[in-house]
């Protein structure tokens, strides 16, 4: 019983339900037991093998399944019992550990090139805020590793005695982090959440003797760790398969570095990731990645040969941070459509910022996927977004983009359909990509994203209820004088065909809101859509409040009646909210 305070003198009382089963569970649990009270483990099996559609399961998991169950809610009896009850089977249901939305291994083939998965990329990774006076720490880039994020971006500049390599967003507020702390960090964390490799991007503002001291750091703390390339010019690159638990840095040769910024020098910029300056906006230009942040490579034409000490005035000890490089960064000169021209015997990765992006794709979109077919394309957020938020991942997945640099640290729903899309595979920060983004036809033909195509796929989704709020909220954090009103967004979110958005209706003063409502979603594109679940607290005639979101791949689903957990605003996932749910597809 909840009391709520109306006025001074009133107060209103609230039951707290507990909730129950919901009609399919109860037919289910009817049908398995041909009518009885009780639940075995070989009727068990029958219901995850046939509702289910866990074909793999065995009756050792029927057996596990049912041994928590009763260690959870009949501990003191559980070796007398050895069936379930309808309470039993409802709470196996509704636990998100037990009977979840999505598998936890990975399951995709991982011995393809590089080239032919989406890897989830930060932006940024040392920010803890914003990208004009927040703090730079290790601490994100932690965080993100542990998340799965599996490509990590540092700029390297000057310390302040000009003898040091630090970490920070160049000509802004943001304070200073150690490289070198940055480096053990990475180290001690970059696998924790998967054995696939992690790649470090590195902005380099570095003088040549900072240079050879930053490569110096770099291979000792790492040490067989790091991936050296066997040829300077990789063909192919490696599968995720070959490079597990190895570091790969990827940033452009030093000396075009230094040429670049002599023939820049007025223009003071970031690589790829528009320098927060009072000077021209980076992304005002596609073409100008040559003092870029790590993205502009090697100009054609230009010599290996020329890189002695006279000629580059860089100690011997120089070279060696050119061969740390594992994946060059680099367009050719010539515009857009050069930058994207795809070379026989090289592979390389390429960057764009969000809006130079947004025009190659509108000119040039059929070349930008055959692009990506065999090299790395990083789209990352425009200069404006000081607040560290994000753009729509989407489009640049729909193009075969790799490497959507996203600031982890940020907010908003652009950053869940991020975490949705990488709890794919095991959440190992590596999604294979969709076939028909690696194909070319007989006629020499790939993809179009703007084609119209025919529905290939139907989801159907069921809310039946939710529960959970009680116990990770106050009583008064949605409504001071009532308990909440929830209702639940279900959506898609894809090729532009496929998006939609619909809500279960509001059900006022519970705690435990059940809604029993099934929505129906025709896909042209189920390989690249996310299912997209949030739901609010009614809150006429303010802003509803949040109540949780989550997102998941639909290719991912498991049918059958799933315990959905949800997640808050920043992306972790509450102690206890959940809805339950069911998937089918037709």
């Amino acid at each position: 019983m909840a009391s709520y305070s109306v006025c001074i003198c009133f107060k209103r009382k609230f039951r707290l339900a507990e909730p129950e089963p919901p009609a399919d569970v109860k037919e289910a649990f009817m049908r398995y037991t041909a009518g009885g009270t009780h639940m075995t483990a070989e009727q068990l099996l029958g219901f995850l093998a046939e509702d289910q559609n866990e074909g793999g399961a065995t009756i050792s998991d029927a057996k596990r399944i049912l041994e928590m169950v009763l260690n959870r809610r009949h501990h003191v009896t559980k070796f007398a019992r050895t069936t379930l009850t309808l309470d039993d089977f409802h709470h196996f249901l509704f636990s998100t550990d037990l009977n979840s939305p999505i598998g936890s291994q990975v399951h995709q083939d991982m011995r393809a090139p590089l080239s032919h998965y989406f890897i989830y990329t930060g932006h940024n990774s040392y920010l803890t805020g914003n990208q004009l006076n927040s703090n730079s720490s290790d601490v994100p880039i932690i965080q993100a590793l542990k998340r799965g994020v599996r490509v990590v971006e540092l700029d390297l500049w000057p310390g302040s005695t000009k003898d040091s390599v630090h970490v920070l967003h160049g000509r802004t507020l943001t304070t200073p982090v150690e490289l070198i702390k940055c480096l053990k960090s990475i180290k001690e964390h970059a696998f924790s959440a998967s054995p696939y490799p992690v790649i470090l991007t590195l902005e380099d503002h570095l003088t040549p003797d900072l240079q050879a001291k930053a490569a110096q750091m770099i291979s000792q703390t790492f040490g067989d760790m790091l991936f050296y390339p066997k040829s300077e010019s990789l063909p192919e690159f490696p599968s995720p398969e070959e490079l597990k638990y190895r570091i790969i840095i990827s940033t452009k040769p030093p000396k075009e570095y230094l040429e670049s910024k002599s023939s820049n020098n007025s223009r003071k910029e970031k690589d790829s990731d528009e320098d927060i300056s009072t000077r021209v906006p980076s992304y005002l230009t596609v073409d100008r990645e040559s003092n870029d942040k790590s993205d502009s490579g090697r100009s054609e034409g230009s010599s290996e040969t020329n890189e002695s000490n006279d000629e580059c005035g860089r100690p011997l000890e120089a070279p060696a941070y050119k061969h740390l490089i594992g994946i060059h960064a680099g367009k050719p000169r010539g515009g857009l459509k050069a930058s994207l021209r795809v070379e026989v015997n090289k592979v390389r990765r390429l960057s764009l910022n969000e809006q130079a992006f947004g025009k190659a794709i509108a000119s040039h979109g059929t070349d930008v996927i055959r692009f990506t077919q065999k090299n790395l394309l990083r789209v990352y957020p425009k200069a404006t977004r000081f607040n560290s938020s994000n753009y729509k991942p989407l489009i640049g997945w729909l193009h075969g983009a790799q490497l959507l640099a996203f600031n982890m640290q940020g907010h908003g729903r652009a950053l869940w359909l991020m975490h949705g899309m990488f709890r794919a595979n095991g959440g190992c920060g590596y999604v294979k990509k969709p076939d028909f983004l690696l194909n070319v036809s007989p006629h020499n033909q790939v993809f179009d994203p703007k084609a119209k195509l025919p529905v290939k796929k139907t989801l159907k989704v069921r809310v039946y209820m939710g529960d959970g709020w009680h116990s990770d909220f106050k009583k008064t954090h949605f409504d001071l004088y009532s308990p909440p009103d929830f209702y639940t967004r279900v959506g898609i979110a894809g090729a532009a065909a496929d998006k939609t958005m619909k809500e279960t209706k509001k059900k006022q003063n519970k705690w435990t809101p059940v809604w029993n409502e099934e929505f129906t979603f025709p896909l042209r594109v189920p390989e690249m859509a996310l299912l997209r679940i949030e739901v609010y607290e009614y809150n006429m005639p303010e802003k509803d409040v949040f109540a949780g979101q989550t997102c998941f791949p639909v290719s991912e689903l498991r049918q059958g009646i799933r315990a959905v957990p949800l997640f808050n605003r920043k992306g972790d996932m509450y102690a206890s909210v959940k809805l339950l749910m069911r998937f089918h597809f037709v």
